[in-house]
């Protein structure tokens, strides 16, 4: 009987410069001995090469060129290789090899900036080399382009969401490589004085109180709106469950970094109330009478935002609105400044209440319902606020209870989808803490558990465990996350909010399965070792923190340990 000729090495295609050295392979089993034939394909026209009768095709880069390698036997089975392209690359510049080139991805070609009219063409292109060749990924405002993998971007009709930062990553079996950054401005002539000089938003979410009912909406309703901010290029930070001193401090901390021709969205969702005009937002240690000294105005951080010139301010207060402590003096707040550059967007009228909607394991605020269905609209932000307020208004649920209000002074058609054309540096100092690799723990008794670190919100991180194949001698293992004595002051999340951090979790791992998952909050209290002070883990720090996770593993009735 005979047998099919298998081949068990394909050749690869390769990307080099012009006159590189390099060798092609190709390997095949049978039951009888095997002759190889290579043939090779250049501009249509296919021949076969002269003494290329081994398996291996020695080549030095002269041109573009497609190969094939024919593999046939004593029986006259005949299989050919798959076809692999040599890209030759005439020109690269000096010195952009290293002298010791193993065929990693190097990067010969960067894209440039651009300005293109709305609904005109964008072609963006790179090229690398590399053995095997390289793939590509593009990337705009960190996000994956999902379908752009080639040197060449092409978007036939741009519209200004294709604005934005814009790079590539080439990679291949030996490693990767990145293009140079570039802007790219999409716009017609009116329009494009409209951008943003960054984008950068704070959302605060207050849910477990000390001494009012909790909440169960904000925990979701931050973290989806964090999602879609992101996807519009804001720099965000999101936390949860900020007493006083911590809400000031995050507020303080965002003001610092706002600039002239910023973006900024200060979003709220928690306990609060108004009081002629006034709002305030409750921190979760505010006492049962509550008073303004007790609270956080917003009309005061408004002011303050105005003071930093910044293009476009939007408030999205996610809060009831009724007063309950009629004796309570007014905070004093001076009268805001006529730049016509802010917009209030509130989920609720004047005395009345916002609502929670909950949906099996999901718990979402009304407003957030309707809110995160228009917020990546390309329209004038009040226009989008206004698609909101209108669904909302149509809700048969909150008919009679809850309408949402819209205030603003805004004057130039400014949206949340403008383009950014950086002019500082705040988008590199807001938003950009970091999570811990993930890392394999190997316990005495050769058992493997892989931990993962994901910050679900700014200042809480989720480390999970999971583990990996048991060895033959162990037949059962548990694994548990503990917090050790040495990170008291950081609060268990599980302890308020188990089965809403699951979800997201689930979310984000999607079908995986994890072995256990330990919540770390308030990480905002933790205390730099250096000063002994609080620090708000909301931008890049000079110092490293270090949390201590108790990782254990049962087998059998003996607990492993290791830190």
């Amino acid at each position: 009987m005979q047998t099919a000729i298998v081949i068990t090495e394909q050749p690869v295609s390769v990307s080099v410069p012009v006159g590189y050295s390099f060798t092609l392979h190709c390997r095949a089993e049978a039951h009888t001995s095997l002759q190889y034939q290579w043939f090779c394909q250049c501009q249509s026209v296919r021949y076969q090469i002269p003494g290329a009768t081994k398996q291996d095709l020695p080549i030095t880069a002269q041109q573009t060129q497609l190969y094939t390698c024919r593999i046939n036997d004593l029986y006259r089975n005949v299989i050919f290789s798959d076809w692999v392209k040599v890209e030759v690359h005439p020109y690269v510049a000096g010195g952009l090899l290293p002298q010791l080139w193993q065929g990693e991805p190097v990067i010969i070609l960067n894209p440039t900036d651009q300005k293109v009219e709305v609904g005109k063409p964008l072609q963006l292109q790179c090229a690398a080399v590399g053995v095997p060749a390289p793939s590509y990924q593009w990337y705009r405002n960190g996000n994956v382009l999902e379908h752009q993998k080639k040197k060449k971007l092409w978007i036939t009709q741009t519209k200004v969401s294709d604005s934005g930062t814009y790079l590539c990553c080439a990679s291949n079996s030996r490693g990767e490589h990145w293009t140079n950054a570039v802007d790219i401005r999409i716009g017609t002539c009116r329009s494009e004085k409209l951008f943003a000089t960054g984008k950068l938003a704070l959302l605060v979410g207050n849910n477990h109180y000390q001494h009012h009912p909790n909440l169960m909406a904000p925990v979701t309703d931050v973290f989806e709106l964090s999602l879609l901010l992101k996807q519009l290029g804001f720099q965000v930070v999101s936390l949860l469950d900020l007493n006083k001193a911590e809400m000031v401090a995050a507020v303080s901390r965002f003001l610092q970094l706002l600039e002239k021709g910023v973006y900024a969205i200060f979003y709220y969702a928690g306990h609060g109330y108004e009081h002629l005009g006034r709002n305030y937002m409750v921190p979760v240690d505010a006492p049962q009478l509550y008073a303004p000294e007790n609270c956080i105005s917003v009309q005061r951080i408004l002011q303050k935002m105005q003071q930093q010139q910044t293009a476009l301010n939007l408030i999205l207060l996610d809060t009831c609105r009724k007063w309950y402590n009629p004796e309570c003096a007014l905070s004093q707040v001076q009268p805001l400044e006529p730049w016509g550059n802010t917009v209030y967007g509130y989920a609720t009228s004047e005395d009345a209440e916002a609502y929670e909607l909950q949906d099996g394991e999901f718990s979402s605020g009304i407003f957030m319902k309707y809110l995160k269905k228009h917020i990546l609209q390309e329209k004038k932000v009040t226009h989008m606020l206004e698609d909101v307020l209108e669904d909302l208004g149509r809700d048969p649920m909150v008919t009679g209870k809850q309408v949402m209000e819209i205030k603003h002074t805004l004057k130039e058609a400014r949206s949340l989808t403008d383009p950014i054309c950086p002019m500082g540096a705040a988008a590199e100092r807001w938003g950009c803490s970091h999570e811990p690799p993930s890392e394999t723990v190997t316990f005495p008794c050769g058992v493997q558990a892989e931990l993962r670190f994901h910050r679900l919100f700014s200042n809480v991180l989720s480390v999970c465990a999971k583990l990996q194949d048991l060895p033959v001698h162990v037949t059962d293992a548990q694994l548990m996350l503990r917090q050790p004595t040495e990170v008291d002051d950081v609060a268990n999340l599980e302890e308020s909010h188990p089965d809403q951090m699951d979800s997201l979790l689930t979310s984000v791992y999607k079908q995986e399965e994890l072995d256990c998952v330990f919540q770390l909050c308030g990480l905002q209290k933790i205390q730099h070792p250096a000063s002994g002070s609080c620090q708000m883990l909301i931008c890049r720090a000079p110092h490293r923190l270090t949390l201590n996770i108790a990782l254990e593993l049962l087998c059998g009735s003996a607990y492993s340990e290791q830190h």
